[in-house]
Protein backbone atom coordinates (compact mmCIF):
# COMPACT_ATOMS: atom_id res chain seq x y z
CA UNK A 1 0.00 0.00 0.00
CA UNK A 2 3.01 2.46 0.39
CA UNK A 3 3.96 2.19 -3.33
CA UNK A 4 0.53 3.79 -3.95
CA UNK A 5 0.82 6.98 -2.48
CA UNK A 6 2.77 9.81 -2.55
CA UNK A 7 4.20 11.63 0.75
CA UNK A 8 2.64 15.06 0.77
CA UNK A 9 5.60 16.38 2.78
CA UNK A 10 9.20 15.01 1.74
CA UNK A 11 11.99 15.36 4.02
CA UNK A 12 13.76 18.21 1.59
CA UNK A 13 11.46 21.22 0.35
CA UNK A 14 9.39 19.82 -2.70
CA UNK A 15 10.01 21.79 -6.18
CA UNK A 16 6.94 22.95 -8.22
CA UNK A 17 8.19 20.73 -10.88
CA UNK A 18 8.23 17.45 -8.51
CA UNK A 19 5.16 18.27 -7.78
CA UNK A 20 3.48 18.60 -11.00
CA UNK A 21 5.45 15.04 -11.36
CA UNK A 22 4.16 13.74 -8.84
CA UNK A 23 0.89 14.84 -9.65
CA UNK A 24 0.96 13.84 -13.68
CA UNK A 25 2.92 9.93 -12.76
CA UNK A 26 0.91 7.35 -14.71
CA UNK A 27 -1.18 5.13 -13.10
CA UNK A 28 0.41 0.98 -13.45
CA UNK A 29 -2.46 -1.12 -15.10
CA UNK A 30 -4.35 -3.28 -12.81
CA UNK A 31 -3.38 -1.20 -9.60
CA UNK A 32 -5.83 -0.81 -7.03
CA UNK A 33 -6.75 2.72 -5.88
CA UNK A 34 -8.89 4.38 -2.89
CA UNK A 35 -11.64 1.37 -1.50
CA UNK A 36 -9.66 -1.12 -4.36
CA UNK A 37 -11.57 0.65 -7.56
CA UNK A 38 -9.57 -0.49 -10.18
CA UNK A 39 -8.18 2.08 -13.10
CA UNK A 40 -8.78 0.14 -16.27
CA UNK A 41 -12.23 0.02 -15.03
CA UNK A 42 -12.98 3.70 -14.34
CA UNK A 43 -11.30 4.36 -17.89
CA UNK A 44 -13.86 2.07 -19.22
CA UNK A 45 -16.60 3.85 -17.13
CA UNK A 46 -15.29 7.23 -18.29
CA UNK A 47 -14.77 8.31 -14.87
CA UNK A 48 -12.00 10.87 -14.32
CA UNK A 49 -9.49 10.20 -11.88
CA UNK A 50 -8.43 13.48 -9.29
CA UNK A 51 -6.02 13.77 -7.01
CA UNK A 52 -6.83 14.69 -3.45
CA UNK A 53 -4.55 15.27 -0.37
CA UNK A 54 -5.69 13.25 2.38
CA UNK A 55 -4.70 14.35 6.33
CA UNK A 56 -5.60 12.37 9.03
CA UNK A 57 -6.18 12.86 12.36
CA UNK A 58 -2.75 12.06 13.50
CA UNK A 59 -1.16 14.47 11.08
CA UNK A 60 -0.10 11.88 8.45
CA UNK A 61 -0.48 13.16 4.50
CA UNK A 62 -0.65 10.73 1.19
CA UNK A 63 -2.19 11.83 -1.89
CA UNK A 64 -4.64 9.31 -3.62
CA UNK A 65 -6.87 9.19 -6.77
CA UNK A 66 -10.62 8.78 -6.17
CA UNK A 67 -12.95 9.27 -8.97
CA UNK A 68 -16.23 11.56 -8.51
CA UNK A 69 -18.42 8.53 -7.39
CA UNK A 70 -16.35 6.87 -5.17
CA UNK A 71 -15.59 10.09 -3.21
CA UNK A 72 -19.71 11.07 -3.16
CA UNK A 73 -19.65 7.07 -1.49
CA UNK A 74 -17.36 7.98 1.06
CA UNK A 75 -18.29 10.77 2.62
CA UNK A 76 -22.14 10.41 1.64
CA UNK A 77 -22.40 13.75 -0.77
CA UNK A 78 -24.33 14.68 -3.03
CA UNK A 79 -22.89 15.86 -6.35
CA UNK A 80 -23.68 19.24 -5.74
CA UNK A 81 -21.49 19.55 -2.95
CA UNK A 82 -18.88 18.22 -4.67
CA UNK A 83 -19.26 20.47 -7.53
CA UNK A 84 -18.38 23.82 -4.99
CA UNK A 85 -14.98 22.02 -4.71
CA UNK A 86 -14.29 22.04 -9.04
CA UNK A 87 -11.15 24.61 -9.56
CA UNK A 88 -13.06 25.14 -13.43
CA UNK A 89 -16.39 26.97 -11.78
CA UNK A 90 -16.14 29.90 -9.48
CA UNK A 91 -18.66 29.88 -6.51
CA UNK A 92 -18.86 31.77 -3.53
CA UNK A 93 -17.44 31.29 -0.17
CA UNK A 94 -20.04 28.34 1.42
CA UNK A 95 -19.40 26.20 4.73
CA UNK A 96 -22.34 23.58 4.48
CA UNK A 97 -22.49 20.99 7.28
CA UNK A 98 -23.66 17.47 5.60
CA UNK A 99 -24.05 13.84 7.78
CA UNK A 100 -21.10 12.88 7.94
CA UNK A 101 -18.91 15.67 6.09
CA UNK A 102 -18.43 19.50 6.52
CA UNK A 103 -17.60 20.92 2.53
CA UNK A 104 -15.26 24.00 2.93
CA UNK A 105 -15.49 26.30 -0.10
CA UNK A 106 -13.35 29.37 1.41
CA UNK A 107 -11.25 31.17 -1.49
CA UNK A 108 -8.29 29.21 -2.17
CA UNK A 109 -9.48 26.69 0.43
CA UNK A 110 -11.95 24.01 -1.35
CA UNK A 111 -11.79 20.65 1.16
CA UNK A 112 -13.90 17.87 2.58
CA UNK A 113 -13.61 17.53 6.59
CA UNK A 114 -15.22 14.29 7.98
CA UNK A 115 -14.71 13.17 11.37
CA UNK A 116 -11.20 11.15 10.49
CA UNK A 117 -9.61 12.61 7.49
CA UNK A 118 -9.46 16.58 5.61
CA UNK A 119 -9.35 15.46 2.00
CA UNK A 120 -8.25 18.62 -0.20
CA UNK A 121 -7.90 18.52 -3.90
CA UNK A 122 -4.33 18.38 -4.89
CA UNK A 123 -3.37 21.73 -6.16
CA UNK A 124 -0.05 23.70 -6.83
CA UNK A 125 -1.58 26.87 -5.18
CA UNK A 126 0.58 27.82 -2.15
CA UNK A 127 -2.21 28.76 0.15
CA UNK A 128 -3.76 25.05 -0.17
CA UNK A 129 -0.01 23.36 0.50
CA UNK A 130 0.06 26.00 3.37
CA UNK A 131 -3.33 24.95 4.93
CA UNK A 132 -1.96 21.22 4.91
CA UNK A 133 1.20 22.40 6.57
CA UNK A 134 -0.24 23.97 9.40
CA UNK A 135 -3.17 21.49 9.81
CA UNK A 136 -0.13 18.80 9.82
CA UNK A 137 1.44 21.08 12.15
CA UNK A 138 -1.25 21.84 14.79
CA UNK A 139 -2.35 17.98 14.57
CA UNK A 140 1.67 16.57 15.04
CA UNK A 141 1.98 18.95 17.94
CA UNK A 142 -1.07 18.44 19.92
CA UNK A 143 -1.09 14.67 19.82
CA UNK A 144 3.02 13.45 19.78
CA UNK A 145 3.78 17.04 21.51
CA UNK A 146 7.12 17.61 19.78
CA UNK A 147 8.17 18.42 16.28
CA UNK A 148 8.00 16.20 13.43
CA UNK A 149 8.57 16.04 9.75
CA UNK A 150 6.13 19.24 9.00
CA UNK A 151 7.23 22.76 8.65
CA UNK A 152 7.82 24.49 12.75
CA UNK A 153 8.21 28.07 13.50
CA UNK A 154 11.37 29.13 15.12
CA UNK A 155 10.16 29.63 18.47
CA UNK A 156 9.16 25.68 20.30
CA UNK A 157 7.56 27.26 23.12
CA UNK A 158 4.62 29.20 21.02
CA UNK A 159 4.31 26.01 19.24
CA UNK A 160 3.25 24.16 22.37
CA UNK A 161 0.58 27.16 23.17
CA UNK A 162 -1.86 27.28 21.06
CA UNK A 163 -3.37 30.97 22.19
CA UNK A 164 0.54 32.23 20.48
CA UNK A 165 0.39 29.84 17.35
CA UNK A 166 1.61 31.73 14.36
CA UNK A 167 0.33 31.51 10.86
CA UNK A 168 2.85 33.79 8.98
CA UNK A 169 0.19 36.59 9.65
CA UNK A 170 -0.78 38.70 13.16
CA UNK A 171 -4.31 36.76 12.70
CA UNK A 172 -3.45 33.39 13.81
CA UNK A 173 -3.75 34.11 17.39
CA UNK A 174 -6.47 32.09 18.45
CA UNK A 175 -8.10 31.11 21.88
CA UNK A 176 -9.77 28.07 21.09
CA UNK A 177 -8.40 25.38 23.16
CA UNK A 178 -6.57 21.72 22.18
CA UNK A 179 -9.53 19.75 23.30
CA UNK A 180 -11.67 20.80 20.08
CA UNK A 181 -12.51 17.78 18.12
CA UNK A 182 -10.86 17.46 14.58
CA UNK A 183 -13.49 18.73 12.36
CA UNK A 184 -13.38 21.99 14.07
CA UNK A 185 -9.60 22.24 14.06
CA UNK A 186 -9.25 21.56 10.34
CA UNK A 187 -12.33 23.77 10.26
CA UNK A 188 -10.32 26.64 12.25
CA UNK A 189 -7.43 26.37 10.20
CA UNK A 190 -9.82 26.78 6.52
CA UNK A 191 -10.84 29.88 8.15
CA UNK A 192 -7.45 31.26 9.47
CA UNK A 193 -6.33 30.75 5.88
CA UNK A 194 -8.97 32.21 4.51
CA UNK A 195 -8.93 35.49 6.61
CA UNK A 196 -5.37 35.76 6.33
CA UNK A 197 -5.81 35.68 2.32
CA UNK A 198 -8.53 38.21 1.96
CA UNK A 199 -6.27 40.57 4.57
CA UNK A 200 -3.54 40.21 2.43
CA UNK A 201 -5.07 41.20 -0.48
CA UNK A 202 -7.19 44.31 1.39
CA UNK A 203 -3.06 44.86 2.46
CA UNK A 204 -1.90 44.83 -0.93
CA UNK A 205 -5.01 46.79 -2.31
CA UNK A 206 -4.32 49.63 0.52
CA UNK A 207 -0.58 50.36 -0.24
CA UNK A 208 -1.29 50.71 -3.92
CA UNK A 209 -4.74 53.09 -3.22
CA UNK A 210 -3.77 54.98 -0.90
CA UNK A 211 -0.20 57.07 -2.38
CA UNK A 212 -2.32 57.17 -5.42
CA UNK A 213 -5.39 59.17 -3.92
CA UNK A 214 -3.04 61.59 -1.84
CA UNK A 215 -1.34 62.21 -5.34
CA UNK A 216 -5.05 62.64 -7.47
CA UNK A 217 -5.89 65.07 -4.44
CA UNK A 218 -2.71 67.72 -5.50
CA UNK A 219 -2.42 66.78 -9.44
CA UNK A 220 -5.26 65.50 -11.36
CA UNK A 221 -4.53 63.30 -14.39
CA UNK A 222 -6.21 60.88 -17.11
CA UNK A 223 -3.45 58.08 -15.97
CA UNK A 224 -4.16 58.65 -12.28
CA UNK A 225 -8.11 58.57 -12.59
CA UNK A 226 -7.50 55.73 -14.83
CA UNK A 227 -5.82 53.74 -12.32
CA UNK A 228 -7.94 54.88 -9.95
CA UNK A 229 -11.04 53.48 -11.51
CA UNK A 230 -9.19 50.06 -11.55
CA UNK A 231 -8.44 50.23 -8.45
CA UNK A 232 -12.39 50.68 -7.21
CA UNK A 233 -13.11 48.39 -9.33
CA UNK A 234 -10.98 45.82 -7.73
CA UNK A 235 -12.07 47.00 -4.19
CA UNK A 236 -15.66 46.58 -4.90
CA UNK A 237 -15.04 42.53 -5.95
CA UNK A 238 -12.71 41.98 -2.66
CA UNK A 239 -15.38 43.36 -0.62
CA UNK A 240 -17.64 41.15 -2.40
CA UNK A 241 -15.61 38.63 -1.41
CA UNK A 242 -15.09 39.07 2.18
CA UNK A 243 -18.71 39.99 2.97
CA UNK A 244 -19.57 36.92 1.58
CA UNK A 245 -17.21 35.37 3.71
CA UNK A 246 -18.70 37.04 6.74
CA UNK A 247 -22.03 36.58 5.68
CA UNK A 248 -21.46 32.92 5.79
CA UNK A 249 -19.61 32.84 8.71
CA UNK A 250 -23.24 34.75 10.40
CA UNK A 251 -25.30 32.83 8.90
CA UNK A 252 -23.47 29.85 10.89
CA UNK A 253 -23.79 31.66 14.21
CA UNK A 254 -27.38 31.93 13.90
CA UNK A 255 -28.80 28.87 13.16
CA UNK A 256 -27.81 26.47 15.97
CA UNK A 257 -29.15 23.48 13.51
CA UNK A 258 -26.26 23.88 11.55
CA UNK A 259 -23.49 24.37 13.99
CA UNK A 260 -25.00 21.07 15.86
CA UNK A 261 -24.87 19.73 11.93
CA UNK A 262 -21.08 20.16 12.13
CA UNK A 263 -20.24 18.29 15.16
CA UNK A 264 -19.25 14.86 13.29
CA UNK A 265 -17.18 13.27 16.14
CA UNK A 266 -19.90 13.95 18.38
CA UNK A 267 -22.46 11.98 15.43
CA UNK A 268 -20.44 9.47 14.78
CA UNK A 269 -19.78 8.36 18.77
CA UNK A 270 -23.46 8.24 19.20
CA UNK A 271 -24.23 6.10 16.33
CA UNK A 272 -21.37 3.74 17.51
CA UNK A 273 -22.96 4.01 21.37
CA UNK A 274 -26.21 3.41 19.59
CA UNK A 275 -24.94 0.52 17.78
CA UNK A 276 -23.62 -1.27 20.33
CA UNK A 277 -26.50 -0.44 22.62
CA UNK A 278 -29.22 -2.18 20.27
CA UNK A 279 -26.92 -5.13 20.13
CA UNK A 280 -26.24 -5.23 24.05
CA UNK A 281 -30.01 -4.81 24.40
CA UNK A 282 -31.02 -7.33 22.08
CA UNK A 283 -28.84 -9.98 23.96
CA UNK A 284 -30.55 -8.50 27.60
CA UNK A 285 -33.91 -9.21 26.18
CA UNK A 286 -33.55 -12.33 25.09
CA UNK A 287 -31.42 -13.68 28.12
CA UNK A 288 -34.25 -12.45 29.90
CA UNK A 289 -36.93 -14.09 27.72
CA UNK A 290 -34.91 -17.56 27.77
CA UNK A 291 -34.12 -17.90 31.23
CA UNK A 292 -37.35 -16.17 32.87
CA UNK A 293 -39.96 -19.06 33.50
CA UNK A 294 -43.27 -16.51 32.30
CA UNK A 295 -46.60 -18.20 32.06
CA UNK A 296 -47.84 -18.90 28.28
CA UNK A 297 -50.41 -16.18 28.51
CA UNK A 298 -48.53 -13.47 30.23
CA UNK A 299 -45.43 -13.60 28.40
CA UNK A 300 -45.97 -12.00 25.43
CA UNK A 301 -47.61 -8.70 27.28
CA UNK A 302 -45.09 -8.64 29.41
CA UNK A 303 -41.77 -8.77 26.87
CA UNK A 304 -43.65 -5.88 25.44
CA UNK A 305 -43.45 -3.56 28.28
CA UNK A 306 -40.18 -5.01 29.37
CA UNK A 307 -39.12 -3.87 25.64
CA UNK A 308 -41.25 -0.51 25.93
CA UNK A 309 -39.93 0.49 29.14
CA UNK A 310 -36.47 -0.27 28.45
CA UNK A 311 -36.59 1.62 24.75
CA UNK A 312 -38.30 4.81 26.47
CA UNK A 313 -35.32 4.74 29.37
CA UNK A 314 -32.60 4.92 26.80
CA UNK A 315 -34.78 7.21 24.19
CA UNK A 316 -34.29 9.40 27.06
CA UNK A 317 -31.50 9.49 28.64
CA UNK A 318 -30.06 9.96 24.98
CA UNK A 319 -32.02 12.79 24.51
CA UNK A 320 -31.03 14.43 27.64
CA UNK A 321 -27.22 13.32 27.01
CA UNK A 322 -27.49 14.82 23.31
CA UNK A 323 -29.34 18.20 24.14
CA UNK A 324 -26.82 18.47 26.60
CA UNK A 325 -23.91 17.68 24.59
CA UNK A 326 -25.38 19.71 22.00
CA UNK A 327 -25.77 23.06 23.78
CA UNK A 328 -21.86 22.21 24.82
CA UNK A 329 -20.66 21.95 21.24
CA UNK A 330 -22.66 24.74 19.82
CA UNK A 331 -21.00 27.34 22.45
CA UNK A 332 -17.94 25.88 21.62
CA UNK A 333 -17.88 25.72 17.94
CA UNK A 334 -20.12 29.14 18.42
CA UNK A 335 -17.35 30.97 20.12
CA UNK A 336 -15.03 29.86 17.28
CA UNK A 337 -16.43 31.16 14.66
CA UNK A 338 -17.44 34.16 16.33
CA UNK A 339 -13.70 34.90 16.99
CA UNK A 340 -12.70 34.79 13.15
CA UNK A 341 -16.35 36.95 12.10
CA UNK A 342 -14.69 39.77 14.45
CA UNK A 343 -11.11 38.89 12.32
CA UNK A 344 -13.39 39.25 9.03
CA UNK A 345 -15.38 42.33 9.99
CA UNK A 346 -11.92 43.76 10.76
CA UNK A 347 -11.15 42.89 7.46
CA UNK A 348 -14.58 44.60 5.63
CA UNK A 349 -13.95 47.67 8.01
CA UNK A 350 -10.81 48.10 5.92
CA UNK A 351 -12.45 48.16 2.81
CA UNK A 352 -15.16 50.36 3.88
CA UNK A 353 -12.86 52.70 5.10
CA UNK A 354 -11.27 52.85 2.09
CA UNK A 355 -13.75 53.11 0.13
CA UNK A 356 -14.64 56.09 1.64
CA UNK A 357 -11.55 57.37 1.70
CA UNK A 358 -12.14 56.70 -2.34
CA UNK A 359 -15.36 58.96 -1.92
CA UNK A 360 -13.94 61.64 0.08
CA UNK A 361 -11.02 61.78 -2.77
CA UNK A 362 -13.99 61.77 -5.29
CA UNK A 363 -15.72 64.32 -3.75
CA UNK A 364 -12.61 66.63 -3.92
CA UNK A 365 -11.59 66.19 -7.19
CA UNK A 366 -15.12 66.91 -8.80
CA UNK A 367 -15.14 70.12 -6.24
CA UNK A 368 -11.17 70.51 -7.58
CA UNK A 369 -13.27 70.43 -11.13
CA UNK A 370 -16.53 72.55 -10.08
CA UNK A 371 -14.30 75.40 -9.03
CA UNK A 372 -12.11 75.39 -12.50
CA UNK A 373 -15.36 75.49 -14.54
CA UNK A 374 -16.43 78.48 -12.57
CA UNK A 375 -13.53 80.20 -12.64
CA UNK A 376 -13.54 79.85 -16.78
CA UNK A 377 -17.34 80.88 -16.38
CA UNK A 378 -16.20 84.21 -14.42
CA UNK A 379 -13.83 84.41 -17.32
CA UNK A 380 -16.30 83.94 -20.27
CA UNK A 381 -17.90 86.54 -18.32
CA UNK A 382 -15.74 89.11 -18.74
CA UNK A 383 -14.87 88.44 -21.86
CA UNK A 384 -18.67 88.71 -22.93
CA UNK A 385 -18.70 92.09 -21.09
CA UNK A 386 -15.27 93.41 -22.85
CA UNK A 387 -17.26 92.20 -26.28
CA UNK A 388 -19.66 94.45 -25.98
CA UNK A 389 -17.71 97.08 -24.79
CA UNK A 390 -15.64 97.04 -27.90
CA UNK A 391 -18.95 96.97 -30.05
CA UNK A 392 -20.20 100.48 -28.79
CA UNK A 393 -16.82 101.20 -31.05
CA UNK A 394 -18.13 99.46 -33.84
CA UNK A 395 -21.56 101.16 -33.64
CA UNK A 396 -19.93 104.58 -33.51
CA UNK A 397 -17.61 104.14 -36.61
CA UNK A 398 -20.28 102.46 -38.46
CA UNK A 399 -22.08 106.04 -37.47
CA UNK A 400 -19.74 107.67 -39.08
CA UNK A 401 -18.78 105.69 -41.72
CA UNK A 402 -22.67 106.49 -43.33
CA UNK A 403 -21.99 109.00 -47.24
CA UNK A 404 -23.52 111.73 -45.72
CA UNK A 405 -22.16 115.32 -44.67
CA UNK A 406 -22.12 116.93 -41.45
CA UNK A 407 -20.08 119.27 -39.98
CA UNK A 408 -18.46 118.02 -37.75
CA UNK A 409 -16.22 116.69 -40.14
CA UNK A 410 -14.80 120.33 -40.85
CA UNK A 411 -13.95 120.35 -37.31
CA UNK A 412 -9.52 118.94 -37.17
CA UNK A 413 -10.21 117.87 -33.31
CA UNK A 414 -13.03 116.00 -33.92
CA UNK A 415 -11.73 112.80 -34.70
CA UNK A 416 -9.63 112.91 -30.93
CA UNK A 417 -13.02 113.81 -29.51
CA UNK A 418 -14.89 110.97 -30.81
CA UNK A 419 -12.27 108.41 -29.46
CA UNK A 420 -12.06 109.88 -26.33
CA UNK A 421 -15.71 110.24 -25.53
CA UNK A 422 -16.21 106.61 -26.77
CA UNK A 423 -13.85 105.50 -24.67
CA UNK A 424 -15.02 106.86 -21.96
CA UNK A 425 -18.02 105.43 -22.21
CA UNK A 426 -17.05 101.67 -22.57
CA UNK A 427 -14.99 102.07 -19.50
CA UNK A 428 -17.81 103.45 -17.59
CA UNK A 429 -20.25 100.78 -19.06
CA UNK A 430 -17.41 97.57 -18.09
CA UNK A 431 -17.05 99.60 -14.58
CA UNK A 432 -20.59 98.97 -13.94
CA UNK A 433 -20.86 95.72 -15.41
CA UNK A 434 -18.10 94.58 -13.68
CA UNK A 435 -20.41 96.70 -10.04
CA UNK A 436 -23.53 94.86 -10.97
CA UNK A 437 -21.79 91.38 -10.88
CA UNK A 438 -19.85 92.13 -7.30
CA UNK A 439 -23.03 93.67 -6.00
CA UNK A 440 -24.71 90.35 -7.17
CA UNK A 441 -22.59 88.18 -6.03
CA UNK A 442 -22.04 86.46 -9.11
CA UNK A 443 -17.96 86.96 -9.56
CA UNK A 444 -15.89 87.46 -6.39
CA UNK A 445 -13.89 90.20 -7.51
Amino acid sequence: MADLKDPLLPPKLATAVNLREAANRPVAAGRQLYQGVDVLELKKRGQSLRSWIRVDTAGDSQIIEVDKFTMMRRCDLPARDLRLLDPLFVYPSTILGREKAIVVNLEQIRCIITADEVLLLHSLDSYAWNYVMELQRRLTSSSVGEPGDVWQPDNSDVNRSRGNRNFDHEFSNNTSPDYLPFEFRALEVALEAACTFLDSQVAELEIEAYPLLDELTSKISTLDLERARRLKSRLVALTRRVQKVRDEIEQLMDDDGDMAEMYLTEKKRRMELSFYGDQSLYKSIDGISISAPVSPVSSPQDFRKLEKSISSARSRHESTRSSYSANENIEELEMLLEAYFVVIDSTLNKLTSLKEYIDDTEDFINIQLDNVRNQLIQFELLLTTATFVVAIFGVVAGVFGMNFEISLFGVPSAFEWVLIITGVCGVLIFSAFVWFFKYRRIMPL
